[in-house]
């Protein structure tokens, strides 16, 4: 399977685009390429009149994105990589989330790390019964989400929330995720979620695009005041440790790991 294989990206008569994330043989974990893919998708997206909206899902119906391979990170050596890879994400990110079209994430199964950091930048997001949300990073690699992710997230749902979603490393179930603000619609499955989320794209692809695009822009900018480098020191406490190191090893080994907390 190439890169290009791995993300695909069709768009329909009606200007629809579809990008699906396609690993199901690893729950869509993402790889850097698949990252560099998406962001390039986000930009070309953005500037293609002919689209008017944008659906994001996952291949396989078990997963929406189970976050970044976690193999990539056995690379990190230096203090440079860990910063280097939360700007990449905050790029990718960031790019998604300039894009002045309206963007759906269709999620089924787990949607979890990076899978659920896309989510959080999408502009609605509808789920299955079977959906699961949230950032385990406390029991499995003891890394840190960003200053820029943790603004997004609690944009979403509170700061009160983000808290106890990372800190408890607990999944929080479609219902629940309905109720704090996480998810704005469940379907039973992955055929009514496939029907629902073209039938969402067709009626917003229907409404004024620059509406759209200056609220979208408008929240952004109203969210976004401190830098994201006021959380260097935070990221390299956590990606330059001997605990993230442990955390990937244990992960990969499918064995609990032993924190230190250095």
């Amino acid at each position: 399977m190439t890169d290009t294989d791995e993300l695909l990206h069709e768009v329909d008569e009606a200007g629809i685009a579809r990008i699906t994330l396609n690993r199901p043989q690893a729950r869509n974990a993402l790889t850097f390429a698949m990252y560099e893919r998406l962001h390039g998708l986000a930009e070309a997206i953005d500037a293609d009149p002919a689209v008017r909206a944008v659906v994001i899902q996952g291949a396989g119906g078990r997963a929406f994105a189970a976050g970044t391979d976690i193999a990539q990170f056995r690379a990190f050596s230096t203090p440079e990589d860990a910063l280097g890879y939360e700007r990449f994400m905050d790029r990718v990110l960031g790019a998604l989330e300039r894009c002045a079209k309206p963007t759906i994430a269709a999620i089924a199964g787990a949607c979890t790390g990076g899978g659920a950091a896309i989510a959080a930048t999408c502009d609605l997001r509808i789920a299955t019964r079977d959906a699961r949300f949230g950032f385990p990073i406390a029991r499995t690699l003891g890394n840190c989400l960003s200053v820029a992710n943790l603004r997004r997230l609690s944009a979403l749902v509170g700061a009160a929330r983000v808290k106890e979603m990372i800190f408890t490393a607990r999944l929080v179930e479609a219902e629940e995720a309905r109720a704090i603000g996480l998810v704005s619609e469940v379907v039973e499955d992955a055929a009514a979620l496939a029907e629902r989320a073209t039938a969402l794209a067709h009626l917003v692809a229907g409404h004024a695009p620059l509406t759209l695009a200056a609220t979208k822009e408008g929240l952004r900018r109203v969210r976004d005041e401190a830098p994201s480098e006021a959380g260097d020191d935070l990221i390299l406490s956590c990606y330059t440790s001997a605990d993230f190191r442990e955390g990937m090893e244990a992960f990969l080994g499918k064995r609990p790991p032993r924190w230190t907390g250095r």
